[in-house]
């Protein structure tokens, strides 16, 4: 529709890592190589605060008016001068149904942080994020307190119940985005995950399941963002206004099965296929 060729790379498996993967170009004041980078709302604020992002030029990106009311102030880039939702998602838990039936464990006992922690039939077939907002952030749930506020003593008695997940071995490692093909495969029975990877799986493998954690999930957007000395901004600007014309944006959420943040692509959706 635009005469825009987008190369889409899949090169974000952690977000420290891959900050640490363009910081010394944007040092350097360099350019990243990249037009739109994605990131989550700690990282975008992150890249905003460095300067390392620029402004947006609303004019090319008019379907901006269809952004969800409730994401268009947020407190790391008020007003969204310098980022747009991508999608939004949740994080909870994946589990294999069938792996964790093989280990001798009902796979509906498995629905809270304690018993993925603690179950001794999953020693070592369990995976929690990197990302740690979402693992510390289930895991202050999971004790009764609040992620948005809690003191250096509940941080500590949070750090010290993960610390002994991992010195009994029951959590195998910390992953990024690989912990897909891992749970898929029933290497591991169940894992910290996001919401959209385990629903895409289950269109695969029924067995495989998003199960919210009994204390609550956390939730989250990932942003588009346009570097400095990006080569193509004007491109970039019209590839998200793209994105966010309400069909388009409804064959998406169809595909990644994430939340959507545009206004009309619930209707949208609807007359493309009322079973969404």
């Amino acid at each position: 529709s635009t005469g825009v060729t987008v190369n889409y790379t899949e090169d974000i498996n952690d977000n420290d890592d891959f900050f640490g993967q363009i910081r010394p170009q944007r040092e350097a004041n360099q350019d990243t190589g990249r037009d739109i980078i994605v990131l989550p709302d700690w990282m975008a604020g992150r890249m905003i605060r460095l300067g390392w992002v620029q402004e947006l030029n609303k004019a090319n990106i008019p379907n901006e008016v269809n952004l969800e009311a409730n994401l268009q102030n947020v407190g790391f880039d008020p007003g969204r001068r310098f980022s747009l939702p991508w999608q939004s998602g949740f994080t909870g838990l994946g589990i294999n149904r069938k792996a964790v039936q093989d280990l001798g464990v009902d796979p509906d006992s498995i629905n809270t942080i304690d018993a993925l922690l603690t179950t001794p039939a999953l020693n070592g077939k369990v995976t929690a994020l990197t990302e740690m907002r979402d693992t510390m952030g289930l895991t202050l749930l999971s004790m009764g307190k609040d992620p948005n506020n809690f003191t250096e003593d509940d941080f500590g008695a949070a750090i010290e119940k993960l610390q002994q997940a991992v010195d009994s071995g029951q959590i195998r490692t910390f992953t990024g985005n690989e912990y897909v093909g891992d749970l898929q495969s029933g290497t591991i029975a169940a894992c910290i995950a996001w919401s959209g990877d385990v629903i895409q799986l289950n269109f695969e493998d029924e067995d495989i399941t998003l199960v919210t954690p009994e204390h609550g999930q956390m939730l989250w957007s990932d942003n588009m963002m346009i570097p400095n000395l990006a080569q193509h901004k004007k491109n970039a600007e019209l590839v998200m206004n793209h994105y966010y014309d309400p069909t388009v944006a409804a064959q998406l959420a169809a595909w990644v099965n994430y939340i959507c943040p545009v206004k009309g692509a619930r209707e949208a959706m609807e007359a493309l296929d009322a079973s969404l």
